[in-house]
């Protein structure tokens, strides 16, 4: 419960490599994470390559700190006519937040982007479907923290309410 309280988007990163033992623990949360059926259709590409990363920025909207990460995580669908693919895959990368939060390491999850730049980029096949990339690495700068919905605003018992 403490790495989901004390979780935030993290847009600014040092250069200090990730240590190997939290990255470890990182992609582990994701290989253990559940998927329907456990059919775990996904891979997850590790970019380290700084000219790759660098390459990524403009293909996610200008998002600077997509760059200065040190690795940068694309989940993919390896099936994604599949109805949970993407699901599945939301999952893992939300385990591997978790994870990083608990070994002090940033994330910010990444939707905008451009799909088939990445595909291109990346050398992802047509017939998988890029979901999200994540930033990884020692944060600059704390996160800030954003409000959020109150328990009766977002759950109702047995019945839906306005």
């Amino acid at each position: 419960m403490e790495a989901i309280r004390t979780r935030r988007s993290i847009r600014g990163y040092k250069s200090d490599p990730i240590p190997e033992e939290a990255l470890a623990a990182v992609l582990e949360a994701a290989r253990i994470a559940p998927s329907a059926g456990n059919r775990q259709e996904y891979k997850f590409m590790l970019v380290k390559d700084e000219s790759l990363r660098k390459a990524l920025v403009p293909i996610c909207r200008n998002q600077a700190f997509v760059g200065q990460a040190p690795l940068v995580i694309v989940g993919c669908a390896t099936n994604p006519s599949r109805r949970y693919s993407f699901v599945d895959v939301a999952i893992a990368m939300d385990h591997m937040t978790l994870v990083a939060q608990a070994h002090g390491l940033g994330t910010c999850w990444i939707g905008a982007f451009d799909e088939d730049k990445v595909k291109e980029l990346l050398g992802i096949p047509e017939d998988v479907s890029v979901v999200c990339l994540l930033p990884i690495g020692v944060p600059a700068k704390p996160g800030v923290m954003r409000s959020r919905k109150s328990h009766d605003e977002l759950y109702v018992d047995d019945r839906w309410q306005d």
